[in-house]
């Protein structure tokens, strides 16, 4: 017989804090992450000194030909601490896929089996100068042998295929795109950090954009960015003693390819298979459903990405979700409507990978999304693709 360790409300975010997104900041990314670390570690109430522990993601966003040096383009946990002046008891890089996710698993596990007290988990992102794609290769070999030298290289490529599957078989249309990317843009229009702050987008204007790779237009895509998010975790013991009303992680799921492929090749039946497996992981460990969730967060890297993960979730069914996109049923002004992407997305802050669904997550369990304030007692954040991610499901109060 085997035991499962279930994260329960055994461990709480106590504090965060978020850089400005920009295109590219005018410091490197590693001193942008020092300051917001120490500003996060000030806001759960406690001092740099008191932390011990640290876990990231230090992947860079970026499939082109740029380099990667710690502090610059890329900030590992054991560079930030070192930086911050920490000795950490335990620090920890996750490498798999969906980065926050999988990070926010070492963190709970790590506060809970007692490798750490008060620890930092943050993400950096870095918008690397010049193309942000772009490929100086003039070689490929193994598997890209067959995909690169045809032009199939890099997300976009990846997507659209998909997508076109999506669009064809359910009879889906770029008007109900443009809906999804308009409603991500709204609500990220309204964040203070976000990269398009009152900047909202029109319908028309996502409509006349040019394809880049059919169906993809560029508003199907979030923007690269610099930015930094920092977010402090510790036991549910020590949560009741500081200042922010704790939010407590409640479980979380991991999603894998079922199938090997080539690379970048993404059936949308291998994303839905993938993300049923990882639904069923995460509604068992969180020991909860869809019905008990009061603000789901999905994933939108890509527009597409809304409605794979409101289906694999059980929100709707299969190939229903740009159908109750179109009726208004995301729509966060809407009582009625499953507030999706309330907290902007990616779409509508900037490609921040993750991190705009965890802290709406946060914002809104802690009561302190200001005028965007909710009532809400669970909440759900979804992670990169339904199939190369994963969710993690807050709570409120420990479950």
């Amino acid at each position: 017989m085997t035991s499962r360790f279930r994260a329960g409300g055994q461990v709480a975010v106590v504090g965060y804090a978020h850089s400005d997104i920009v295109r590219h900041a005018d410091r490197p990314l590693g001193s942008l992450a020092v300051d917001t670390a120490r500003e996060a570690i000030a806001d759960a109430g406690l001092e740099v000194g008191d932390i011990d522990g640290f876990v990231g993601s230090a992947m860079i966003p970026t499939a082109g030909s740029h380099r990667i040096e710690d502090g610059i383009g890329t900030v590992t946990p054991n560079w930030l601490a070192r930086h911050l002046g920490v000795d950490p008891r335990y620090a920890a890089g996750f490498t798999g896929l969906g980065q926050i996710p999988g990070t926010v698993a070492m963190a709970v596990n790590a506060v809970a089996s007692g490798a750490a007290d008060y620890l930092v988990l943050h993400r950096a992102l870095h918008n690397p100068p010049g193309q942000y794609h772009v490929s100086t290769m003039d070689r490929f070999e193994g598997s890209q042998q067959w995909t690169a030298p045809q032009g199939f290289f890099g997300p976009l490529a990846m997507i659209a295929l998909p997508t076109n599957e999506y669009l064809q078989r359910y009879g889906a249309s770029r008007e109900t795109l443009a809906a999804t990317v308009v409603e991500a843009r709204k609500n990220g229009a309204r964040i203070p950090w976000s990269f398009w702050h009152d900047r909202p987008l029109p319908a028309d204007e996502y409509l006349n954009s040019p394809t880049l790779f059919d169906p993809i237009c560029r508003y199907d895509c979030d923007i690269p960015v610099d930015g930094v998010a920092v977010f402090v975790l510790t036991s549910a013991e020590r949560a009741v003693d500081l200042p922010n009303k704790p939010v407590y992680v409640a479980g979380y799921g991991m999603g894998a390819p079922t199938r090997s492929r080539l690379p970048l090749h993404w059936p949308l039946e291998d994303i839905m298979e993938g993300g049923r497996a990882m639904a069923r992981r995460l509604w068992a460990h969180a020991g909860m459903g869809p019905s008990d969730v009061d603000l789901p967060q999905v994933y939108d890297g890509f527009s597409i990405f809304p409605w794979l993960w409101l289906e694999v979730l059980g929100y709707c069914e299969e190939g229903e979700a740009h159908r109750l996109v179109s009726s208004g049923g995301i729509d966060s002004d809407r009582a009625d409507a499953i507030p999706a992407l309330s907290g902007g997305g990616a779409l509508g802050n900037g490609r921040m990978h993750g991190v705009p669904q965890m802290l709406e997550c946060y914002l809104q369990l802690s009561g302190r999304a200001g005028d965007r304030q909710r009532r809400v007692d669970a909440a759900l954040a979804c992670h990169s693709s339904p199939h190369f991610g994963g969710a993690v499901a807050y709570t409120s109060e420990p479950v």
